[in-house]
Formats: C-alpha cells, sequence, structure tokens
C-alpha cells in the first residue's frame, strides 16, 4: 500500500441490534474522517491481546457488536463511542483492568498512518509533535492532543472530547503508551518521560505502568499527558526526508481543508485543551485560525452559535467528565474550569443541567 492510500479504506461499523456493516464507500470520500470517528490503528492488536488471555477473539468482539473483519486492516474506521464498547466488554471479559496500556504499548507512529508517517519525515522532535497536533484529527475524531511548553517543561496531552464514550480512561491509558513508544521511536528507546499524567483513579495494581513507563505516574489528573524536558525537541531526526515531508504536509493539509469541518467543530476540539490550560478566550482563538475576532463571530453567527455558547458546551462536558470520572473535589473541578469561587461553578453547573454538581454526581450509578 502507497502512502498515500493510508487514509483510504473502507467503513465497518455497527448496524442496529448489534450486527455490523460495511460501507463500500466512494473513494474520494474515504480520505479523511468524520466527527467522532476514528482509525482502527493500534486497535487492530485488540485481537492479540485476547489470545494472550486465552480468549476466542472473534468470539468476543462480536459480543460487543463489531464485525470482526474491522479489526483487520489499521485503516478502516470505526465510530469512536463504538470503540469504547468494544474495549469495555474486552476489560470484563478478561478482568484485565489494565488491557488499553496493554493495546497501546504495541502501538507507535505507524498506527496513526499518514499522521505518523509525516512525523517521521519532520527536520526534529519539536516539528515532528506540532505537526502531531496539527493533524491528529485526521486520525482521530474524538480527542485532540496539545503540547505546551513552559519553563524547559514540555507537556504532550491527549483529551477525549467524545460525549457518552465508554472506557475513556482505558482510551487515555492506551494513547499515553502510544504517546510514549512515539517519543522511543524520535528519541531513542532508551527515551522516558519526567512524568506521566493519567486522567483515572489509581488502580490497586500500578506495576505495569511503572514497568512500562519507566517513570513517575501521576493518576488522578486533570488530562492525560507526558511530561518532558523541552531540550529534546530540538534533537534532530537523522533518517528524515525534507522532500517526503513537504509532499506529505501538503497532502493532510488539503485533506483538512476539505473534511477539516466547519469552524464551530474545529474550535470545539481545540477547546477542550485551551480551557484546561486557562488559555481560551476569543482573541487567542481568532489568532489560531489567522482572522480577526469580528470575523470569528460573524462566522460563529452564520453557524447559528457564538464563542460564549461553545466554551459553556465545552465547560459543561469537561466538568461531568471530571465528576464522573474521576470523583475528584468539586473544588478541583471549578478550578480546572478557571471559576474563581466554587459556587460560581456550582451556578454555572445549575444552569447547564437544572441541577447543582452534588446532585448530578449523586444520580450517577456507581463504577
Amino acid at each position: 500500500m502507497s502512502w498515500n492510500d493510508e487514509l483510504l479504506g473502507p467503513y465497518i461499523g455497527p448496524a442496529g441490534g448489534g450486527d455490523a456493516i460495511i460501507v463500500d464507500e466512494p473513494r474520494e470520500r474515504r480520505s479523511s474522517i468524520s466527527a467522532g470517528i476514528i482509525r482502527v490503528g493500534a486497535a487492530k492488536e485488540i485481537p492479540a491481546v485476547l489470545r494472550e488471555f486465552g480468549l476466542d477473539p472473534e468470539r468476543t468482539i462480536a459480543e460487543a457488536g463489531v464485525d470482526p473483519r474491522l479489526l483487520d486492516d489499521p485503516d478502516n474506521i470505526i465510530p469512536f463511542a463504538t470503540l469504547g464498547h468494544l474495549i469495555s466488554v474486552c476489560v470484563a471479559r478478561t478482568r484485565c483492568l489494565h488491557f488499553g496500556l496493554l493495546l497501546g504499548q504495541r502501538g507507535d507512529a505507524s498506527s496513526l498512518g499518514v499522521v505518523g508517517l509525516l512525523l517521521r519525515q519532520a527536520r526534529d522532535v519539536g516539528s515532528a509533535l506540532r505537526d502531531l497536533v496539527k493533524y491528529l484529527h485526521l486520525h482521530d475524531r474524538g480527542a485532540v492532543s496539545n503540547l505546551t511548553v513552559d519553563h524547559g517543561t514540555a507537556l504532550l496531552s491527549y483529551a477525549i472530547y467524545q460525549p457518552r464514550a465508554e472506557s475513556t480512561d482505558q482510551i487515555a491509558d492506551g494513547a499515553m503508551a502510544i504517546g510514549c513508544n512515539l517519543m522511543r521511536g524520535l528519541c531513542g528507546l532508551d527515551w522516558t518521560p519526567r512524568e506521566v499524567l493519567l486522567p483515572h483513579r489509581k488502580p490497586a495494581d500500578v506495576a505495569p505502568f511503572r514497568h512500562f513507563f519507566q517513570a513517575p505516574i501521576r493518576f488522578d489528573a486533570e488530562e492525560a499527558a507526558l511530561v518532558f524536558s523541552t531540550e529534546c525537541l530540538s534533537r534532530p531526526l537523522p533518517d528524515a526526508d525534507p522532500d517526503l515531508h513537504r509532499l506529505l504536509r501538503a497532502h493532510l493539509h488539503d485533506l483538512d481543508k476539505v473534511h477539516g469541518g466547519e469552524l464551530p467543530d474545529q474550535m470545539r476540539r481545540l477547546m477542550r485543551t485551551l480551557l484546561l490550560h486557562h488559555q481560551c478566550s476569543a482573541d487567542g482563538m481568532a489568532k489560531l485560525f489567522s482572522i480577526h475576532r469580528r470575523t470569528l463571530n460573524r462566522r460563529l453567527r452564520l453557524q447559528g452559535t457564538g464563542f460564549h455558547t461553545l466554551v459553556e458546551e465545552a465547560r459543561y462536558q469537561i466538568a461531568r467528565q471530571l465528576m464522573s470520572d474521576m470523583r475528584i473535589p468539586l473544588a478541583q473541578v471549578a478550578a480546572a474550569l478557571d471559576y474563581s469561587e466554587p459556587s460560581s461553578f456550582t451556578r454555572a453547573f445549575r444552569r447547564w443541567s437544572g441541577m447543582s454538581p452534588t446532585e448530578w454526581r449523586s444520580a450517577q450509578p456507581p463504577l
């Protein structure tokens, strides 16, 4: 398969009643993925991991309502929510609470298709990671990645924004494992992060995490992230091909123009990370899209929304994820969303949901 075909492939997804369907879309419509969809990528290894537990992969995958043929090719695409449900079934059948970590350990840059190929052709590690942040949505439309640098420390994060997805903790673990392998591919096999942040409770057995990451791990973090020194960002990639990098980048840029989505959807992808880093402003967002703030507001009005509305939507979604996934103190949730006082967060949450954060949390089923 040529690099130009790596994002092209049949869409296979679940139909009603748990059966699977295969839709052979026209080739020109298969060059990218739509909202709520992700390439199979590293999930291709699910059957292999299931076999390690002595399970029948086809039976387990079919039990989740997924056609096992879906996982034959990493270039197939799957609804993000379906992947989450499939992983939930795998966790239940294997009784392995670090299933996502085991799956992610088998992934690397190649799991990202054309996007991963682009990274390996960048001039240095920093350029590769910026390419990852810019184009990950052409591989994964359920989460967003971000790279932040501050006082000698870099943070490469992965934040899920797909609503009502199952096993977000497992997916985050897998993403961090893939990210770690990606960094080792760029920086050398001896690379280790300074710290790994995982957005879920500390498991009873942390040994598998420590063994793989070889670094301190902070659980109940606000987002999944690898923390490392900025020194490696300037490290050159000796095997990079500048001509191929330009060609791949132009190809992905063209895909992005056609399949990047409407402006509100693009902004929703960015807001999940920007809000957690307290960097979400209308002026800043306009700068990211290289347009004037008035132009940003006008285009949003034409789409029937506005900047403040999108911020409120994103805050509500983040708040629910933080409270349901981690049960962290409400004061910490408020601070993560940049509210000066917990009472301000409580009033906002009541406006969004019709109930207080405490009432909403009490109404959630036990994990």
